[in-house]
């Protein structure tokens, strides 16, 4: 999508990443966002990620990362107005790498697919002194490892390494925030190295998330001489948001294979490093995926018990001491049905709207929140929207097919089918999810457009 430029001008954020010892001062429209105040970098996490192979440039990119999160989460979208514009300096210790145009260009072309803003980039020396490389010790994983996944507490994670690491293959980059604090026992890659802290969050999109995650892979693919990372989402999170943009939104291609092309040509230019993000359940339902994980050998529903899929904040889910899911995001909603379709019960008290067949939504849940409810008929809607998909004209799916075909360098014809496959099965699980909470159900009416509030 080309963002015009003109009609963003007037609107964005001008950001200067600050070192310790730059003074500059926020003045007009230009904020500061200072290294080791707004942008933190733990020396635990970090070390974890200094083996033989670390290299300035990845310090760089991790910079970058921070940076763009830090623009993304600061400057809220304007009603009508999805597109900001962004104008970012950040210091660097590889300034001459960074300040290649093919570098930069391709850097703004990654994150302008991926957020749907307008992205400018300065680059200055760094005058931080490095210690990273005195830091650097061995990675010797053998010829035992074979893929790069990033690692988090959600369903489509878990099950996937579990079906294709086979002989402990792949190497788990853990990208939640939420995990207990680092032990020196601790795997490499543990947790994402920095964190950002925003004054005011007033933006929760954050497109950018994908941009930090498949760097922070990358990085360690490289580090460890890894030529493949899988991506674990599964056909409904990787397209669905492509194929039903919300209205006035731009599309979510954050598991989109278009990104995904992206950021090989970025990675390659940048840290000089050939790499492909494979995405090997693109054309199953995470309830295929599940029922495939837990029909491995070894393996059982209950080691999916622990997963988390909420889009809610932590602090909105904790009831009577237990920290639970609102059950009614589209993420829970998907969770729940794809649970469902791979026959795996969970417990009552898994989430705060535990009773989906209750005739009204106010009787269904342990603690009820305005927020969770809006999410949740949105959330149904767009399930079900999805699942009326498998039965449009092959005409309406064609542009995403093509588009699809280009990038994954299949025939058109197959991707079409592939796509139509997935839809079809997508609607089949949804509908006997929505049937099964019965004909009262105030899930069925939302599906119907019955709208909360």
């Amino acid at each position: 999508m080309k963002i015009n430029s003109d009609r963003q001008a007037q609107y964005g954020l001008t950001l200067h990443v600050a070192e310790e010892a730059d003074r500059s001062k926020a003045r007009g429209n230009r904020e500061i966002a200072r290294i080791g105040s707004e942008i933190t970098f733990d020396p635990k996490v970090l070390d974890t990620y200094h083996y033989s192979g670390w290299k300035s440039a990845h310090h760089d990119l991790l910079v970058i990362c921070a940076a763009a999160e830090y623009a993304d989460r600061r400057c809220a979208r304007r009603i009508g107005q999805w597109a900001r514009s962004f104008k970012l300096t950040i210091p660097v210790r590889e300034p001459a790498l960074w300040q290649r145009s093919e570098v930069t260009l391709s850097l703004i072309d990654t994150l302008r697919h991926l957020t749907g803003d307008d992205w400018d980039f300065a680059f200055t020396p760094s005058v931080a002194k490095d210690e990273s490389f005195a830091r650097q010790r061995s990675l010797d994983f053998g010829n035992s490892k074979q893929f790069v996944i990033a690692y988090s507490d959600g369903l489509d994670s878990r099950s996937v390494s579990g079906i294709h690491s086979v002989g402990d293959a792949a190497i788990r980059v853990r990208v939640t925030k939420n995990k207990g604090r680092i032990k020196s026992s601790e795997a490499p890659f543990d947790l994402i190295p920095f964190s950002v802290k925003v004054p005011s969050s007033p933006e929760s999109s954050v497109r950018s998330r994908g941009f930090k995650f498949a760097s922070v892979t990358a990085i360690a693919a490289q580090i460890s001489n890894v030529k493949r990372i899988v991506v674990p989402e599964s056909g409904q999170g990787a397209l669905g948001p492509a194929l039903l943009p919300l209205h006035n939104i731009y599309a979510d291609y954050r598991n989109h294979p278009t990104f995904f092309r992206k950021m090989e040509r970025f990675i390659r230019l940048a840290l000089q490093y050939e790499l492909s993000y494979e995405q090997p359940r693109l054309w199953h339902t995470k309830g295929q995926t599940i029922f495939e994980f837990i029909s491995q050998p070894g393996q059982s529903a209950q080691s999916l018990s622990d997963t988390r899929s909420c889009w809610q904040q932590r602090w909105n889910t904790r009831s009577e001491g237990k920290l639970r899911q609102c059950g009614l995001c589209a993420a829970c909603l998907l969770r729940r049905m794809s649970l469902h379709a791979a026959g795996v019960k969970e417990t009552d008290d898994t989430y705060i709207f535990s009773d989906l067949s209750a005739s009204k939504h106010k009787g269904s849940a342990q603690q009820t929140s305005r927020t969770m409810l809006e999410y949740g008929s949105v959330g149904a809607r767009h399930l079900h929207q999805l699942a009326n998909l498998a039965e449009v004209p092959d005409a309406q799916l064609r542009g995403h097919s093509y588009e699809l075909a280009r990038v994954l360098s299949i025939p058109e014809e197959e991707t079409l089918l592939n796509l139509k496959r997935l839809l079809t099965q997508h609607s089949k699980e949804w509908r006997e999810f929505v049937n099964s909470q019965g004909p009262a159900s105030f899930l069925v009416r939302w599906t119907g457009g019955e709208l909360y509030g």
